[in-house]
């Protein structure tokens, strides 16, 4: 009986000591973290080589819209880090007109890029495509054409969910995919 009490006195305080362990463990698992971020969305700078030329096609081609800029002076350019001094403006656009959407801004320093034109995404390294989820391709598809954007591969080819994707690249060499649906049969 003795070491009865004594086994039933260990579990005892193994079962206090361990319950709280094992509560805290499970409630660190089921709650989330709060977030250190302000925003659930991320914002591109896209440095371009012709601005004109970039806006032309993000605006008319693909349909985003311009919902704001900003500049950059010498100074704040310098002490960022951001250009090292040179000056430059910034053209936001967004897919839709809402705070929350994410933002595609738009920089140009009126020069060339120094590195060759990427044919696929391993040519190069850092970011190498964006993808946008469309209501239809279809209209899409009629822009490119009309602009001579060329269609990447075979696309547009089918995904998972009924959708497609079609693949393209900005004037400076940034592919954008555009996943969606077809309305019409292909």
């Amino acid at each position: 009986m003795r070491h009865f009490l004594n086994y039933a006195f260990i579990i005892g305080i193994a079962f206090l000591v361990y319950t709280p362990y094992s509560l805290a463990q499970t409630d660190s698992l089921t709650q989330k973290t709060p977030s250190e971020f302000s925003s659930g969305s991320i914002s591109f700078g896209v440095v371009v080589s012709n601005m004109k030329k970039s806006l032309a096609f993000y605006k008319d081609v693909l349909g985003l819209v311009e919902t704001g800029g900003f500049s950059i002076d010498r100074e704040f350019g310098k002490k960022s880090g951001l250009s090292g001094g040179k000056p430059f403006d910034v053209i936001i656009l967004k897919t839709i007109d809402d705070e929350n959407a994410t933002e595609w801004k738009l920089v140009s320093f009126k020069k060339k890029a120094t590195h060759p034109k990427q044919k696929n995404i391993q040519d190069d390294t850092g970011v190498q495509y964006a993808t946008m989820f469309v209501k239809s391709l279809d209209p899409f598809l009629a822009r490119l054409k009309k602009a001579r954007v060329k269609l990447l591969g075979k696309s547009p080819v089918p995904v998972s969910g009924g959708r497609h994707l079609a693949l393209i690249q900005d004037p400076d060499g940034t592919f954008i995919e555009l996943i969606g649906p077809m309305t019409t049969e292909e």
